[in-house]
This record gives structure tokens, C-alpha cells and sequence, in this order.
């Protein structure tokens, strides 16, 4: 029998009168079950949590980074039996997952630290009135409340702890609502902080079916900020039934890899293969699109089928650079959008391959835009090269996306690679470099349908406190 896996609730692990069986990508393998709370389980989770604030937020940041710093410490302690339970659980190379644990613990270090350094301000004034007295404004940033995190599976722990740690320094109380495919590594995190003595109630788990529980844990009137990353069509639900609440979300992206003549072209092949492959491409930030100008595209082109021809396909366990993707629903999709490449003109590089979820990488060059691929978000390990003859043609075909998340530029022209910056409609623009996520005390955001909000620990932190002002006059 499997193990049943139960959520943290109240400082106490349990079960739901119902559960939910977690299969392995990759081969189906059963890996345990998660319970499929009620919404009566939320309201509990949700109870609990509000009444555990004031006592939360009453500590000094000092005391909660304190937390904070434990529970890092313990997933470095348990990042392979972690990391190998994750590696299943979404198909995710061995060594990946592991360090994508290890990582996690950095983010909850850098936030506990952020948090202590975390400043208000007095300021100085008067009214606009004639011999008004002169008045001092003492300003302090409080936390929201509680604050509910939905994690998405691609990085279950990672984007889990991203959201939890500069929450909870802040002195909000934290729900994590982790994706059902990835739900047993986000409850593995959550042992995490349970085992460095958070008090009960400051962070509790949610796991359930989205018909059952997924508006009502969104539209439930504890919540006082929504902090989400996940698809644009789930993002833009949760948007509406926000409300007036603050949100943070991180949705798709169709990341473009602007190649100019004048480009290392083996260097950026290498960066679009491992930007826009690796994990199978399915990452918001890989690259989805490469627009290369025609005069270098045949030998970018070349230059990267090498490197694609690098690539290891096969099974989380054994490392694989290319794995199984999440679902036979992702399969399917990405397998759509390759036949409609081909149907209409496109030349695959190498012959499109399938079998049941795992996909062969598949470059397709001639890709115009009519195409699906053109515009669509595989979340998969395919990419199209579009053949452009001007920067103005590949700024256009990039801007013309409905997402805007990240862009790369590849020149030695560094005027040129600002001016181009300036003018794409990102969130962020890596000049000779892979769209990624980048180091954790940049911002991280996206415009038009790839989200709203800024991200980063210290973005993060400004994003779930709220500024209160205290005035008085300065007696004469």
C-alpha cells in the first residue's frame, strides 16, 4: 500500500474523508495519496490561520527569521529524499530536483534576512494651510494577513518556498495550496517548517480537487492576498474572483530570442537549446521562439541542431535532459501544435517523435505567422525559428504576443541591444543571455497576460505588507 500523505493544518497533520492517488508521469507508477479536503476543511484551515496571526505578527522579524532559518536548514538536510520524490512526481531529472530543494533553502534564507533589514521611514511636513503646525508622519509596513499560495508543478518546492518565506518574515499567515501534480512535494516542504516549530496556524496546507475547492479558496473572504503562478486562462479566473484584493501572478510566457547579424551564433545556440529545452521546455521563462535575422539563420540554425543533438532523452532517474512531459493532455497539445507547423510549411530539423509523454526535442525552422507554434505556449520541448529581415520585423513579431514576460537579445551592438530593450513589452530583457528567472533579488514580472504584480524576495515582501501612517503635530 502507498502512503497516504496528510496536510499540515492547525500545527496537526490530517487526513480529508477523501483522497486523491498521485501517478508518476513518466511510467504511472503509483507514488501515494494527498487528501481532497472539503470546503468545510478550508474554512477550518482558514480559521485556524486568522486566529494565529496577531500572536505571528506580534514576534520581532529577528524571531520569525529565526523559523525561517530552520526550516532551511532542514531541507538542506533532506534535499535528496525530497528532491528524489519530486523527481518522480513530475519528471524532473534526479540531480534538477535536488537542487532545485537546495535552492529553495537559499530563497528562505535570503528572505529571513531581507525581512530584518526591512525599513520604515519618519517623515517631515505641514498642511497646505497658513501657519499650519508642523506635523511628523511615523511610516511602517504591516503585513496584509493571510496570504494564500497556489504553486505550480513544474517547480512545486521552489515557487512553493518563493511565496511562503517572504510571507511569513513579513507576519502574514500563509495557506499553500500546492498543484495536484506536485502536491506530495509541496506537502514535503511543508514538513519542512512544521519541524522548525512554527507555531500552529501560521502555516497550514491545502490539497483537494479544483471542482470541489479551486474558487472557494480563491473567493473565501479570509484571504487577503491571492499569490499565484500557474496558466493565463486559471490566472485571469483568479483575477475576477479577487476582487479588491491584491494579487501576485505569474503566468505564460512566449519568450522571444532576438539573434542579430552580428551575434556570437554559437553561443547563442547553446543559450536558446538549454534556455528553451531544458526540463523539457516546460518552464514560464523558457525560450519559445527564436527571430533570427535571414542573413545568419541558416547557420544558427545548424548551430543549434548540434546542440539539440546533445541532448539526453530518457527518465528522471537517470538524469535525462529531456523527460516526460506532466500529462498525456501536454503531450497531446504539443503534439497539435507540431502537426499544424508541418501541415502549413514549417521543416522540422528532426523527425517529430512521441512515445506516450515522452516528446523528442524537435526544432522547426520556417516557421511563419500563421502558425500555431508561432504564438501558442507549448510548454514542451519543441521550438520554432522564425526568419526575420529587420529588428523592426522581430520587435513587431515579438510584441504582437499576447504574453510579455522575458526576451533575449544576441549582438555585440550593446546601443542597439538597449535601444531594442526599451522597446520590447517584457518584464524582463537578457542581453547575450537565456530568458530565466534570474538571481532572487531582481524583479521578476511579466506584462500584458503574463501576469501582474512584481516578484522577488524583496518585491515580494513590499507586495504582501501594506504602508500604514501614523501622523501627529509637533507641538509649537
Amino acid at each position: 500500500m502507498t502512503k497516504q500523505y496528510k496536510n499540515l493544518v492547525n500545527g496537526e497533520w490530517k487526513l480529508s474523508d477523501n483522497d486523491i492517488k498521485i501517478y508518476a508521469p513518466a511510467n504511472g507508477e503509483e507514488l501515494g495519496s494527498v487528501p481532497a479536503m472539503s470546503q468545510e476543511d478550508v474554512d477550518y484551515v482558514y480559521a485556524t490561520a486568522k486566529a494565529a496571526q496577531p500572536a505571528w505578527r506580534a514576534l520581532s522579524y529577528v524571531e520569525r527569521a529565526a523559523y525561517l532559518h530552520k526550516a532551511a536548514d532542514i531541507l538542506v538536510r533532506d534535499a535528496e529524499k525530497i528532491g528524489a520524490v519530486l523527481s518522480k512526481e513530475v519528471a524532473k531529472g534526479y540531480k534538477a530536483a535536488v537542487s532545485e530543494v537546495v535552492r529553495t533553502a537559499d530563497i528562505i534564507r535570503y528572505a529571513a534576512e531581507e525581512g530584518v533589514r526591512l525599513e520604515g521611514e519618519v517623515l517631515e511636513g505641514g498642511s497646505f494651510e497658513a501657519g499650519s503646525k508642523k506635523k511628523i508622519a511615523i511610516v511602517r509596513r504591516e503585513p496584509l494577513g493571510l496570504v494564500l499560495a497556489i504553486s505550480p508543478f513544474n517547480y512545486p518546492v521552489n515557487l512553493a518556498g518563493s511565496k511562503i518565506a517572504p510571507a511569513l518574515i513579513s507576519g502574514n499567515v500563509v495557506a499553500l495550496k500546492p498543484p495536484t501534480q506536485g502536491s506530495i512535494s509541496g506537502l514535503l516542504l511543508a514538513e519542512a517548517f512544521a519541524e522548525a516549530g512554527l507555531p500552529a496556524g501560521v502555516f497550514s496546507t491545502i490539497t483537494g480537487k479544483g471542482s470541489v475547492i479551486g474558487d472557494y479558496i480563491v473567493e473565501h473572504e479570509a484571504v487577503n492576498f491571492i499569490n499565484f503562478t500557474g496558466s493565463t486562462p486559471i490566472g485571469e479566473r483568479i483575477g475576477k474572483l479577487a476582487g479588491m484584493r491584491p494579487i501576485m501572478l505569474e503566468l505564460g510566457g512566449k519568450d522571444s530570442a532576438i539573434v542579430l547579424e552580428d551575434a556570437n551564433l554559437a553561443k547563442a545556440a547553446k543559450d536558446i537549446v538549454l534556455g528553451g529545452l531544458s526540463y523539457s521546455g516546460q518552464r514560464c521563462t523558457a525560450v519559445k521562439r527564436v527571430l533570427v535575422m535571414d542573413s545568419v539563420a541558416d547557420k544558427l540554425t545548424e548551430l543549434i541542431n548540434a546542440e539539440v543533438a546533445k541532448l539526453s532523452v530518457g527518465m528522471p532517474e537517470d538524469n535525462a535532459d529531456i523527460t516526460p512531459v506532466i500529462d498525456s493532455g501536454s503531450a497531446d497539445y504539443i503534439e497539435g501544435l507540431a502537426k499544424d507547423a508541418e501541415e502549413k510549411g514549417a521543416k522540422a530539423q528532426t523527425e517529430f517523435k512521441r512515445e506516450g509523454n515522452l516528446i523528442w526535442p524537435t526544432i522547426y525552422d520556417n516557421v511563419t505567422t500563421d502558425m500555431r507554434l508561432a504564438w501558442e505556449e507549448p510548454f514542451g520541448p519543441i521550438m520554432p525559428i522564425i526568419r526575420v529581415s529587420s529588428v523592426e520585423e522581430a520587435v513587431k513579431i515579438s510584441n504582437e504576443s499576447e504574453y510579455g514576460l522575458q526576451a533575449s537579445v544576441f549582438t555585440n551592438n550593446f546601443p542597439l541591444a538597449f535601444k531594442i530593450a526599451e522597446q520590447l513589452e517584457v518584464g524582463t530583457v537578457h542581453i547575450n543571455n537565456k530568458t530565466q528567472r534570474g538571481t532572487d533579488n531582481f524583479p521578476f514580472l511579466g506584462a500584458k497576460k503574463s501576469g501582474a504584480g512584481t516578484q522577488g524576495v524583496k518585491y515580494s515582501i513590499e507586495a504582501m505588507t501594506t504602508v500604514k501612517s501614523t501622523v501627529f503635530d509637533i507641538a509649537d
